[in-house]
């Protein structure tokens, strides 16, 4: 596939304070999702969890959940790129994987009209960078999509930084390429293959995207003696 942009290529440096990418002027600058957990107010609830029930039953977790995400969007891309996807191993995860990619397929692709970048770079000098899920058309409108998988469907109310990480790439695009994205989807399916669609529209949109910007300040001001 063929993209409609010319989309940059990450450089990734990992620093103290979180994971960074080189701006067209080579200075490091945070990752949306680095922006996001140096802000966040729900760390201490992790934190309880990891202490409760120990940090080795603790990172099994954390690495299965990443396991079968990685091989979900690793498949969904090849999909969408029109490749063979099924490239699942035999092992109970991947499986797992597959049942997921499955179910993403046939209920939560559909709505994609077309694509204009998958796994796609996006950067502002001396702001913010990141890696987008894919960008295209969703029903017709011009769209920020992101998929998710889940041990369970979350509550809307739950993933207000998962909104915050679209409407930043979303400005991030616009910026770039002129584009007027303003929509934002969340594709979800959890392990017992339940489907959700999480929607963001005008004038929400608008409406987290100041909230974004004050997070990114808050980033800055928390972690400026540490630059």
């Amino acid at each position: 596939m063929i993209n409609k942009f010319n989309y940059p290529l990450l450089e990734r440096v990992d620093t103290e304070i979180g994971r960074h990418y080189l701006d067209s002027n080579n200075d490091p600058v945070p990752s949306v999702t680095t922006v996001l957990s140096g802000t966040s107010s729900s760390k201490s609830g992790i934190d309880q969890w990891r202490q409760r029930v120990g940090d080795i039953e603790a990172d099994r977790v954390i690495k299965q959940s990443t396991d079968i995400g990685t091989a979900v969007h690793e498949a969904i891309e090849h999909y969408l790129n029109k490749h063979d996807w099924d490239n699942f191993g035999q092992d109970s995860d991947q499986l797992t994987a597959k049942n997921i990619t499955n179910k993403f397929i046939a209920d939560g692709l559909n709505g994609i009209d077309e694509v204009w970048g998958l796994e796609v770079g996006l950067i502002l000098n001396k702001l913010y960078a990141g890696t987008a899920d894919c960008v295209g058309i969703y029903n017709g409108v011009p769209t920020l999509i992101d998929f998710k998988t889940a041990k369970r469907i979350k509550k809307r109310e739950w993933i207000e930084d998962y909104f915050l990480q679209g409407c930043a790439y979303a400005n991030a695009h616009n910026v770039m390429f002129d584009t007027n994205i303003q929509q934002v989807v969340i594709l979800m399916v959890d392990r017992d293959l339940l489907f959700k669609e999480f929607l963001v529209t005008s004038p929400e949109f608008n409406h987290l995207t100041t909230k974004w910007k004050q997070r990114l300040i808050d980033f800055d001001k928390k972690f400026k003696a540490v630059k």
